[in-house]
């Protein structure tokens, strides 16, 4: 663990609450129609289609559509399903565009980032639009030594060429870089090409449901609560 350079970060649920963003916008918007639908629910349906449509693409041919794309697409199947017609073109845009470029980060990581900075280049590295990552940094006061979107690199986690890109940009051994997410599919990715991995338990990200994989896989190097335990463990390795 010594020998890492580079720190690269899942951002959907790792660093952003996505869960709390989506499930307010659909609140705020129902209750202007009377709708009583579990926004919880909707929330995490929205989150869970719009990923899977994303998971993989690129693998045979270029990608057609962002993330932003399938927030929407995945929005209208879901207004359409669950009886929200009242819902107004304006407001697939509030929730499928202005939300999630405007998610709040865990409140863990603000103070972390710029101490992790002052040892490593610290990265975005997400399935998430480019300009959701560059909004959501203005908005948090984030400052990433470098965004890589799969956006840009056409092909999308948990692609192995998504990982070796990445490495491949920073000049740097997959060994040298170090996968920090809070989803065992993204890490055991990662580490498939070489990467180091870091767990760090989101418990909330999914609301009351919980996450689909809150048991950390046991062969990641780092297995911690948040990020300033994060933070710890890294130091202790450079003793």
């Amino acid at each position: 663990m010594n020998n890492i350079k580079a720190l690269t970060f899942d951002t959907g649920g790792t660093i952003l609450d996505w869960h709390s963003g989506f499930k307010d916008a659909f609140r705020i918007t129902g209750e202007r129609y009377n709708y009583t639908n579990d926004w919880g629910f909707l929330a995490n349906e929205l989150r869970r289609r719009s990923l899977k449509s994303m998971l993989n693409l690129g693998e045979t041919e270029l990608p057609n559509h962002n993330f932003d794309d399938a927030h929407k697409f995945t929005l209208l199947e879901l207004i359409e399903e669950h009886n929200l017609a009242k819902f107004t073109k304006e407001d697939v845009h509030y929730i499928a565009y202005e939300t999630p470029h405007n998610f709040r980060c865990w409140n863990d990581f603000p103070k972390i980032l710029p101490k992790l900075r002052k040892k490593y280049m610290v990265c975005s590295f997400t399935i998430l639009s480019y300009r959701i990552i560059i909004d959501t940094a203005r908005k948090n006061q984030l400052s990433w030594d470098a965004v890589f979107s799969c956006e840009g690199i056409k092909k999308y986690k948990i692609l192995p060429e998504a990982y070796q890109s990445v490495a491949q940009s920073l000049q740097l051994e997959p060994e040298q870089c170090l996968m920090v997410a809070c989803h065992n599919f993204d890490l055991d990715a990662a580490k498939g090409v070489g990467f180091k991995t870091a767990f760090v338990r989101r418990p909330d990200e999914w609301g009351a449901e919980g996450p689909p994989d809150p048991t950390p896989n046991p062969d990641h190097d780092i297995i911690v609560d948040n990020f300033p335990d994060l933070l710890k463990r890294l130091e202790k390795n450079l003793c």
